[in-house]
């Protein structure tokens, strides 16, 4: 493992170009201004690379000089840590862990639910969106304000932005009374590190 990521003397980033998963982390790149290389994985045509440093083949996996890295919680507190300005996480413990409870709770109602629309049958794609639909719209409290916890843009910012920004794509519309998640994706959306952290599938959602 280690000499397949002696080999890379950048930062190295395995990523599908159209994947939550990867988004988030390629979010976390652009806020902080890694710079990095981007290798784009699509399904059924893994790397040779991928295939001997992951066991799992997984994406997004993230190499740092001899580090390899998976899983995108993992993958975005390290690069945090690793470059710490601007800071994405909270400096006292109690808020720490706020942020990581959202991201844990992101992960299991979201995420969950937006994997089924990318990959079930029609049946459980229609009763995933119907479902995610429902839990985004009843968190519109919660996005009264600028960043999501501890009133500063965090990991649990970067977390819930790839799935807000396919929800046009999954059949879901924001009704009138969503008016914080409105604000909310319009300020998020409208960053040039969101911006920039967009592949040109996201971009033209395709």
């Amino acid at each position: 493992m280690a000499v397949v990521a002696n080999r890379r003397s950048v930062m190295t980033l395995f990523s599908h170009p159209d994947s939550i998963e990867s988004h988030r982390v390629r979010f976390v790149l652009a806020e902080k201004g890694i710079s990095h290389d981007t290798v784009d994985v699509e399904e059924g045509r893994v790397p040779e690379d991928l295939i001997d440093l992951n066991p799992y083949q997984s994406v997004p996996t993230l190499v740092d000089r001899e580090l390899v890295l998976h899983g995108p919680a993992v993958i975005m507190e390290y690069l945090d840590e690793r470059f710490p300005h601007p800071p994405l996480m909270p400096v006292d413990p109690v808020g720490r862990a706020r942020v990581r409870l959202f991201v844990y709770q992101t992960e299991q109602d979201w995420y969950r639910l937006a994997e089924e629309i990318e990959t079930g049958t029609p049946k459980k794609v229609e009763k995933a969106r119907k479902a995610l639909e429902e839990n985004v719209i009843a968190a519109d409290p919660i996005f009264s304000r600028a960043a999501l916890v501890e009133d500063e843009f965090s990991l649990a910012d970067c977390t819930v932005a790839p799935v807000l920004w396919r929800l046009e794509r999954y059949g879901i519309k924001l009704p009138p009374r969503a008016r914080n998640l409105r604000n909310y994706t319009d300020r998020l959306f409208s960053r040039g590190s969101f911006r920039d952290s967009l592949t040109p599938r996201e971009r033209d959602g395709v």
